[in-house]
């Protein structure tokens, strides 16, 4: 059988967080079945297919964050664990080389077997083992694999936020429209039309980043340290982000027609791939509707605009005589913010119970008459920040050194999560990252500019 190694050369000290196991235990029972609340209302069908290399079938998510618990936690940690299949670490192996091949990451839509039954079989499989794990681990056990534990439940959800954004685009193919959430109720905001406002920063010496040692100080991943000093120039941020009316001007006025406001590289894509207005989006009788998990709906146009790239929205930037911020600026004007309690975020207080979320994620409009609106939920913000590691940046351990780290490059940087990110794992130092191409998550922008 094989056995995962695990060294005891612990780099970072985030690892030196040590949960107690009743705490773990509880939240590793709560954040698996938020997994199988966001899968109950698609089909066996639906959760089999894989549109293109980006997205992931919902089956294979399902079996990844099993695959994660056993690999890293029951094969190094329990000497009586026994695999349910062997295969199923090179199936369910995303891009971990310190522990094995993996399948072909765009073929993953070719499995058919495992099956949706066999893989809810693994996960209960998996999860008996873990029960014992949490039973039985002595001291020393537990210490070493606490926060590995910890790290596997913020990884869950992030595939719970990639369940939801990754079936959205498969199912967006159907010509059906399928709609497998139900909507939700939308509250009105009689000011939500206000105008954009513009917050002025004065700039100096910024503290970014996490501090594990701090008090209170609660998970962070690796690449969210160390918390350093930043020096920011005076800068102005938009009270709220760009809008889906606002985008829409710039798509009336032949924004993906004109290269004078695009990256070189954001401009030969256009041309490729024929955009003409954000994902999701389709004109039908001169009307404007977009593709959601509620299926096909009006575009709000007081919503922010997502499902935009990094090109998209820094040509948007250009075109409005503005640019995105950094993420140190973002940061920065969100130092003094919590997370408000009305942020739209993914809330699964009763979808265990419900065997759905309450409503359908989605951005929504707020009013912005109250400083900084929306820093937090409904979309992810592109930031103009090359995604690269601090000053002193150290990666975890083991194999979970290459959990961030190796992906520091041809990326950049997005803040605040989106209304299908879990509210309990956003905060103000997280830094999400992808491809300046990518489109498919729930990824909008707000403008910054010099305070000169």
């Amino acid at each position: 059988m094989t056995r995962t190694t695990v060294t005891d050369t612990s780099t970072s000290p985030l690892e030196t967080r040590i949960l107690d196991r009743e705490t773990l235990r509880t939240a590793f029972v709560r954040i698996r079945a938020n997994t199988i609340a966001l899968t109950n209302p698609l089909e066996i069908e639906d959760q089999v297919i894989q549109t293109c290399e980006e997205v992931s079938p919902t089956k294979w998510h399902l079996g990844h964050t099993s695959w994660f618990f056993e690999t890293l936690i029951l094969k190094p940690f329990l000497p009586d664990y026994e695999p349910l299949d062997e295969r199923y670490e090179y199936i369910f192996n995303s891009y971990y080389n310190a522990v094995g091949p993996q399948f072909s990451r765009p073929h993953r839509g070719l499995l058919s077997r495992p099956t949706v039954a066999e893989i809810h079989d693994y996960r209960a499989y998996v999860e008996r083992w873990m029960e014992t794990f949490f039973r039985t681990a002595d001291a020393k056990t537990w210490a070493h694999a606490a926060y590995a534990i910890e790290v596997g439940l913020h990884h869950e959800q992030q595939h719970q936020e990639l369940i939801l954004t990754d079936i959205k685009e498969v199912l967006s193919h159907n010509p059906l429209t399928p709609a497998p959430y139900a909507p939700g109720r939308q509250v009105p905001h009689p000011s939500r039309r206000q105008a954009v406002q513009w917050h002025a920063f004065e700039g100096g010496l910024s503290l970014i980043g996490h501090d594990p040692a701090a008090s209170g100080a609660t998970f962070a991943f690796d690449n969210e340290c160390p918390r350093h000093e930043k020096l920011i120039t005076p800068f102005e941020l938009a009270s709220k982000p760009v809008t889906n009316r606002e985008f829409l001007t710039f798509v009336r006025e032949g924004g993906y027609q004109d290269p004078a406001h695009w990256f070189s590289d954001g401009w030969a894509l256009v041309q490729q791939q024929g955009w003409t207005a954000p994902l999701y989006w389709q004109c039908i009788d001169g009307e404007w509707r977009h593709y959601t998990l509620c299926g096909l709906m009006a575009l709000d146009p007081h919503a922010p605009v997502s499902h935009v790239s990094f090109y998209e929205a820094s040509a948007y930037a250009s075109w409005a005589g503005a640019r995105l911020p950094t993420e140190f600026e973002w940061e920065h004007a969100a130092a003094t913010q919590e997370v408000p309690s009305q942020a739209n975020l993914l809330d699964f207080s009763s979808a265990a119970q419900a065997a759905a979320p309450v409503d359908a994620p989605r951005p929504r409009a707020v009013p912005s008459d109250q400083g900084l609106s929306q820093m937090f939920g409904d979309v992810w913000e592109w930031t103009m920040s090359p995604y690269a590691p601090y000053r002193g940046y150290q990666t975890f351990s083991g194999p979970l050194s290459e959990y961030n780290g190796k992906f520091m490059c041809n990326q950049y940087v997005l803040r605040g999560g989106a209304c299908t990110t879990p509210r309990d794992h956003i905060r103000r130092t997280y830094r999400n990252f992808f491809p300046p191409d990518a489109r498919w998550q729930l990824s909008g922008f707000r403008l910054a500019r010099d305070d000169v």
